[in-house]
């Protein structure tokens, strides 16, 4: 999935000032967007997981590439993800559906 975020996003004011920045967060909420797109809507996440390498800057274009990762019967689906502008890492980690009974 390829997104851009567009430099009048309303998280950009103030983060940071002269030279704004997209928040982590809003490349989470990307990575989110990929796996429900696929997946339908999720129950509680957790994020065991998360390196952020490189900034990515409002106005440029970004993906997410997502991998299932096999998760024995009955346990919690897991994603890996990977977003990157080009060929440079910006982010990856993991996702952790919260398993029946489990909190997040």
């Amino acid at each position: 999935m390829q997104f851009i975020v567009d430099p009048a996003h309303p998280c950009l004011p103030g983060h940071f000032p002269g030279r704004p920045v997209v928040p982590g967060v809003v490349l989470l909420d990307r990575v989110l967007d990929a796996i429900e797109a696929v997946h339908g809507p999720l129950p509680a996440l957790r994020l065991p997981q998360v390196k952020f390498v490189q900034p990515l800057l409002p106005g440029e274009r970004a993906t997410v590439a997502l991998e299932s990762i096999e998760a024995p019967e009955g346990a919690a689906p897991r994603w890996r993800f990977r977003v990157t502008r080009g060929d440079t890492l910006l982010a990856s980690g993991e996702v952790v559906a919260a398993s029946s009974g489990a909190t997040a």
